[in-house]
């Protein structure tokens, strides 16, 4: 599949929010008496600033982008139209807990809850997009969406602790100890994933996906003088070898580097991280083989 920009940037850019917003209802929660109101308030507005960031980011992704709100319609059977629901719906909780710990309003600990279960669903939402097509083995898995809430979950949980690293020191440590666990877990689900999708075989073959039997069969042309939109959508455009190197990259600023970092440079670790995560998403696009491009191999 071909890695849309826009794409990687909002998944990760919310994921991000996601698991930010996570970190700071479990400080509040589990450490009250470390954490101010300004602190708690504070990150909030980093959450909508990185929810914002992937919104607007994925607006490029849209042909028509004034039409962005009727994808909102289908929400009865479509995992896309619930996301676009689910975001907004959890930026608002996100803004809500800001401005509750910033006014002194109360309930803090309500709003919350509803924002921890508004962010998991979105996560879910998210990631269903791509697991129930089942006709893309790598995606259609179970690990799809534990991976999506972890991988989320982490980066926050690292950013968490960078940002209070500047704004609540005693709360870094703890922060950083969480990050480690999650992005242990993360690495242990997302190899996972690798070792499964590397063992999968394609249910077709070219033989079957044009009907003939013979055991060689060679593409000259896709029957057009260029390129179409099977190939532009359905194909990554890299060569074998450079989809293989992204591989370790990702597992190294993904995992490694911000195990080896979260407590002496968490900020640091943060943006390996999210480099890390950048690389990964757009692996976790090409990796998926559709059954078309068993057709449409290549342009004339």
């Amino acid at each position: 599949m071909h890695p849309a920009l826009s794409v990687i940037f909002l998944t990760t850019l919310i994921g991000a929010g996601q698991g930010l917003f996570i970190a700071l209802f479990f400080c509040e929660l589990l450490a009250p008496t470390a954490t101010t109101p300004g602190f708690l308030a504070g990150g909030s507005a980093l959450v909508l600033l990185l929810c914002g960031a992937g919104l607007i980011a994925s607006f490029f992704h849209l042909g028509h982008p004034e039409r962005a709100w009727r994808a909102a319609t289908m929400w009865r059977t479509s995992w896309l139209s619930r996301e676009v629901i689910a975001l907004p719906a959890f930026m608002a909780a996100a803004f809500a807990y800001g401005v509750a710990h910033w006014s002194g309003a109360g309930h803090t600990l309500l709003i919350g809850v509803v924002g921890v279960l508004l962010a998991l669903t979105l996560f879910i939402c998210t990631a269903m997009i791509y697991a129930a097509i089942k006709v893309l083995k790598e995606w259609a898995h179970p690990l799809t969406p534990v991976n999506f809430i972890l991988l989320g979950s982490a980066s926050g949980m690292t950013l968490a602790a960078a940002y209070a690293g500047f704004a609540a020191p005693e709360l870094t440590t703890a922060l950083a100890q969480a990050a480690v666990v999650l992005t242990s877990l993360a690495l242990l689900t997302r190899g996972a994933a690798l070792v499964r999708n590397a063992r999968l075989s394609p249910a077709s073959t070219l033989q079957t996906a044009i009907g003939i039997r013979h055991p060689r069969i060679v593409q000259k042309a896709q029957g057009a003088m260029g390129g179409s939109y099977n190939t532009r959508e359905f194909f990554h455009g890299k060569s074998a070898n450079f989809v293989r190197t992204i591989v370790p990259v990702f597992l190294v600023l993904t995992f490694f580097v911000p195990l080896a970092l979260v407590f002496s440079l968490p900020l640091l670790a943060f943006l390996a991280q999210y480099g890390g995560l950048m690389a990964e998403r757009w692996y976790f696009f090409a990796e998926a083989r559709h059954p078309q491009n068993l057709y449409y191999q290549g342009k004339s």
